[in-house]
């Protein structure tokens, strides 16, 4: 009867291990250079670890985030064909950074409280690097 026991526990602890790789997400932006003139900006796919934000900060030849200048919801998981409606006028040719953004120390939950440089709602990083796509604007 010790055996079954034990053998249970070990196939229980495998499963669930099994469960937890299979379930986690690996968080990154695909999106492509694209005509903006509608007012929005899209990314064909985004993976997120957990709820939180598409972020699109303006940026430059520097690679540095700029200002914010639109932001969608994102879940937990694999989101498609997400749409960010841009909060002010975006030119074409310029550059504009899609990033993630968590959904962590702000006041409140599904509210966007990120402030250039801030930690509430701030970007998610894999490996010490910004989770991001740059793209150009047509």
């Amino acid at each position: 009867m010790k055996t079954i026991g034990i053998t249970f526990a070990a196939l229980t602890l495998v499963s669930g291990l099994a469960f937890g790789a299979a379930h986690s997400v690996t968080p990154s932006v695909e999106a492509t250079d694209q005509d903006v003139s509608n007012g929005v900006v899209s990314a064909r796919m985004v993976k997120a670890a957990e709820n939180g934000w598409l972020v699109v900060h303006r940026t430059d030849a520097s690679m540095k985030p700029g200002p914010v200048v639109g932001y969608a919801p994102l879940r937990s998981g694999e989101n498609i064909d997400v749409a960010a409606i841009l909060q002010e006028p975006v030119a074409p040719g310029d550059s504009l950074m899609l990033m993630v953004h968590g959904e962590a120390g702000g006041v409140a939950t599904g509210v966007f409280e990120y402030t250039l440089g801030a930690k509430e709602d701030g970007p998610i990083r894999l490996d010490g690097e910004l989770v991001m796509q740059v793209i150009t604007t047509l």
